[in-house]
C-alpha cells in the first residue's frame, strides 16, 4: 500500500486508523481486489474540524488524488 510507504508506518497501523476514520464518517474506504480507494468525506463536520486543526498546526495537506506511479517492476518512481 502506497500509504504505508508515504507515512512510514505499517499496514496494520494504517488499516486500524482507516477503520477508525471510517467509523467516524471522515473517510470512506472501498476495496477492489488488492486496491483500496480512500475518499475524504468533505461534507462531514468532523472532517472540517480536523482539517481546520491541521491548518492551524501549519501542516501541509497534500493532494492525495495524484496517482502513485510505478515502473515495469512495480517500484515507485
Amino acid at each position: 500500500m502506497g500509504l504505508v510507504r508515504k507515512t512510514n508506518s505499517t499496514y496494520s497501523q494504517i488499516n486500524r486508523n482507516l477503520k477508525i476514520l471510517e467509523s467516524e464518517d471522515i473517510v470512506t474506504v472501498k476495496c477492489y481486489r488488492r486496491l483500496k480507494i480512500i475518499k475524504l468525506n468533505k461534507e462531514s463536520e468532523k472532517t472540517q474540524t480536523l482539517l481546520k486543526a491541521l491548518r492551524m498546526l501549519g501542516k501541509p495537506i497534500s493532494d492525495s488524488r495524484k496517482p502513485i506511479r510505478r515502473n515495469q517492476f512495480g517500484e515507485h518512481f
